[in-house]
């Protein structure tokens, strides 16, 4: 069976914060809060944190897509619903779970999960605070010309828990993530083209098709040898080259002895499109 000879899976909420949808071999993430710029809930990051765990473990699934509803792709941190709930004597949840350091909230803004397939960041209109944290451990970022970046969390006297003053300097030059972090401005999205934040802008309203375009490339791939790539490029990035060249013969060998590699080589060698079937 062919990637467009799949069944589609019509979309179904995680929660009512979290849209998923499986089409293909592709799975797409929406934060759907959009009357709030699909600020984080406690219930959008337990969605969140679900939808990680099934891409991770559907053997159907090859590649994911990240995006926001609306025309916006995260706010980060729903700011209004912290101030009402501290002002009432309560509590909003969010605030909570960072305060017990539960699992849930940091695995669902990616802090302490590293999905194991590609994903792809598709934005759209704002990608504040939290949604620039999250946007840092996606492989691949889609960004419209209209994006707006920022990490915004020191003008409200907060600190970005997501990940940013260790991720963002690794990926960034040191003394622009510094500007970024302490400064709290925004960012155009040409600006984060250039500094490498995201590493291709579209026309506003396209970032998710062009998301889905290389979504679909990507899924037509060797999924072994995909996931291999990037558990290679993810685990080496702080050894030395000597040990990153061990680990990454390790990994890449047992692609090598894969079906998969053998039926890529045979499809070659009959001039036709192979068939994967991640063994």
């Amino acid at each position: 069976m062919t990637t467009t000879e799949l069944p589609t899976e019509p979309t179904v909420p995680a929660t009512d914060h979290v849209l998923t949808d499986l089409d293909g071999h592709v799975f797409t993430v929406t934060m759907n809060r959009p009357e709030v710029r699909n600020a984080w809930s406690a219930e959008m990051l337990t969605g969140l944190a679900e939808a990680w765990e099934r891409i991770d473990e559907d053997e159907d699934i090859r590649v994911a897509i990240l995006t926001g509803a609306g025309g916006t792709f995260c706010a980060g941190a729903d700011l209004k619903a912290m101030s009402a709930s501290r002002t009432s004597g309560g509590d909003d949840g969010f605030t909570e779970g960072l305060r017990t350091r539960t699992t849930t909230p940091f695995e669902g803004m990616l802090r302490s999960r590293n999905v194991t397939k590609p994903l792809i960041a598709a934005v759209e209109g704002y990608a504040l605070a939290g949604g620039t944290e999250i946007l840092q451990a996606t492989d691949i970022r889609v960004a419209s010309e209209a994006a707006i970046f920022g990490l915004t969390e020191v003008q409200r006297s907060l600190f970005p828990l997501g990940g940013s003053t260790v991720r963002l300097q690794r990926q960034v030059s040191y003394t622009r993530a510094m500007e970024i972090l302490l400064l709290g401005e925004h960012l155009s999205a040409q600006e984060a083209l250039e500094i490498g934040l995201v590493g291709r802008l579209v026309p506003e309203g396209t970032a998710l098709d062009e998301a889905r375009r290389l979504a679909d490339r990507i899924a037509r791939n060797g999924p072994l040898a995909v996931q291999a790539i990037k558990r290679s490029v993810r685990e080496t990035a702080d050894m030395t080259e000597a040990d990153g060249l061990q680990r990454e013969l390790e990994i890449g060998m047992q692609v090598f002895g894969s079906e998969d590699a053998k039926e890529g080589a045979r499809a070659f060698a009959e001039k036709r499109d192979p068939v994967y079937r991640g063994r």
